[in-house]
């Protein structure tokens, strides 16, 4: 297994509930922890508590192209590439069709899929230069399996997987690896603004969700996990 300390670990999405709590693992194993989010407040906090220098953490939206660039350019030049990106952005907007409109829809596509690109355009090409890297997703189970009322997030999930099985076919002549996680329910902030009746006591934790995470960050050398499916016990497996 790989070991995390010294490594470049830079996580988009840091302030989320599944984002927070990676960091707070991987700080603890000594990674070299770089973290972006849209909420400054929470991300100063957050990186007082882990003790980070004012220059490890950055204000970014994952859709502002020219933040992310700005950010990935910094980055690169102070550090060089990157060793494991962690992208824990998203946003869930969960309605049925009726009342799902265009701008939920495009938004829910900026956020979850041009995000995830920007970020992959922003930060695969150096790992591909040197040959060697690691770029973690979090489709979460709706990028595999819908349900009702899910039409944007499942599309801009389902796109995501897409996009990274065809990026993963550019760079099998590297070791740079793509590592999708499907979560189910996990009982974190996301489900806060969104109008539907759930029962957060039977989700994932979210420091279980991101013990996994940490997990797939120590990948064994020789090999890859493509995707790990993560389920709450009361949800039938895939």
């Amino acid at each position: 297994m790989e070991k995390l300390s010294h490594r470049r670990i830079f996580i988009a999405g840091a302030t989320g509930g599944i984002g927070s709590q990676t960091a707070r693992l991987l700080a603890g194993s000594g990674a070299r922890l770089f973290l972006a989010g849209r909420n400054l407040g929470k991300l100063e906090k957050l990186g007082r508590e882990l003790n980070l220098t004012p220059d490890a953490v950055f204000e970014m939206d994952v859709s502002d192209e020219a933040r992310v660039n700005q950010v990935a350019a910094s980055l690169h030049a102070a550090e060089g590439s990157m060793d494991i990106v962690i992208n824990a952005s998203g946003v869930g907007i969960i309605k049925p069709l009726e009342q799902l409109s265009l701008q939920d829809f495009n938004h829910s596509l900026q956020t979850n899929l041009t995000g995830a690109f920007l970020l992959a355009k922003a930060f695969l090409p150096p790992m591909k230069q040197v040959g060697k890297g690691l770029f973690i997703n979090i489709p979460g189970v709706l990028g595999k399996v819908p349900m009702a009322g899910a039409a944007a997030y499942s599309a801009s999930k389902y796109g995501l997987v897409g996009m990274m099985q065809s990026l993963r076919e550019e760079l099998k002549r590297t070791q740079v690896r793509i590592t999708n996680i499907y979560l189910g329910g996990v009982d974190s902030p996301f489900w806060d603004e969104i109008d539907l009746r759930v029962q957060k006591e039977k989700m994932i934790r979210s420091d279980e969700a991101a013990r996994a995470i940490w997990f797939l960050c120590q990948q064994p050398e020789s090999g890859v996990v493509s995707e790990m499916v993560l389920q709450p016990f009361n949800h039938q497996a895939i």
